[in-house]
């Protein structure tokens, strides 16, 4: 009776199965590159519609940014005088300013008003705009301006 130990490792055995469970030293980017590049297509896109406004060259002054808890009214002049509310493409008269501010000044009337106006409009038409929004039921307004740039424009006498 004899009984015969193995002393040699078998292929098929315990050893020869764990190395196909290695763990992988290299890491797979592919799907990463890719919800990067989707991300950025998305971004791309929405981006641009995020811009609130119609493009309007503000005049540059020094103030405080506003803090306000929801969508502020925005009246909007163009450099022709077309006057904008919201940000609406459709230019109104100010006869039609006056009663669509009317219809929404009841629910907020406190609010305030944001008055953005391209800085080579005429002092005429601002005041023009300005007494509608009054009639329009709304109290205040704010005058927006674009950020400060000390080197563009001409220098005021008595200013260095």
């Amino acid at each position: 009776m004899g009984a015969s130990l193995k002393t040699g490792r078998a292929k098929g055995g315990r050893r020869g199965r764990a190395r196909g469970h290695t763990p992988m030293h290299e890491i797979n980017v592919t799907p990463f590159v890719d919800v990067m590049l989707v991300l950025l297509i998305v971004f791309m896109v929405t981006a641009p519609l995020l811009l609130s406004g119609l493009p309007v060259d503000l005049p540059a002054a020094k103030g405080q940014s506003l803090n306000l808890n929801k969508d502020p009214l925005t009246v909007t002049v163009d450099r022709s005088g077309k006057i904008f509310l919201g940000s609406s493409e459709e230019s109104l008269e100010v006869s039609q300013l006056v009663v669509k501010l009317k219809a929404t000044s009841k629910s907020s009337e406190d609010d305030p008003v944001l008055f953005r106006g391209d800085k080579q409009l005429f002092y005429g038409r601002v005041s023009e705009v300005i007494s509608a929004v009054r009639e329009g039921g709304f109290k205040k307004f704010t005058f927006v301006s674009g950020p400060e740039d000390i080197e563009q424009g001409p220098s005021l006498p008595g200013r260095r």
